[in-house]
């Protein structure tokens, strides 16, 4: 009888949707780094200024305000790091990791050409959230295309993370 009792609790512990189960404890950590960089006040909430203090940081300035509403209605309330994790969890189930890079990539990429810049992504790579090191950085531009602009075509990258580079294979 103990053991029916503990195989029900545990289905119905399974059953809750805990969005926490949904994903590797590395990616919650590197969520829980993105949103702290989003919280610009550090209040555990993200609210409208943080999301227009974060798209200043990006150079996008003219964010209107009912753009920066719709998206914080998509949380139904306070958006705390649960709803946050919630809110991509309903995004990325079921998507492929190469889109979820691709739509990464495009907050970069305003303008959508297609291109971030080398230098203004290396900035970023090593002043932001898990802060790359130069090694870490000179690694991935070693693979990243970049044209004689010093642009990162970045869907070409996405599909070089995603599906490995050819080069290597040969």
């Amino acid at each position: 009888e103990q053991y029916v009792k503990t195989a029900a609790a545990k289905r119905t512990q399974r059953g809750s949707s805990n969005v926490f189960s949904m994903f590797e404890q590395s990616q919650i950590q590197e969520f829980k780094e993105a949103f702290s960089c989003i919280d610009q006040d550090r209040d555990g909430i993200i609210n409208k200024s943080d999301l227009k203090e974060t798209y200043a940081q990006l150079g996008k300035l003219n964010v209107k305000d009912e753009e920066l509403e719709e998206m914080l209605k998509e949380g139904k309330g306070p958006i705390n790091f649960t709803v946050f994790l919630t809110l991509f969890g309903e995004k990325l189930n079921g998507t492929d990791p190469e889109d979820t890079i691709l739509q990464a990539f495009k907050l970069f990429d305003p303008h959508g050409t297609g291109l971030v810049n080398k230098d203004e992504f290396r900035r970023l790579l090593l002043t932001q959230a898990d802060k790359f090191t130069e090694d870490e950085v000179e690694q991935a531009f070693s693979v990243a295309p970049i044209d004689v602009a010093g642009n990162i075509d970045y869907k070409s990258l996405c599909y070089i993370i995603t599906h490995g580079d050819e080069k290597e294979e040969s």
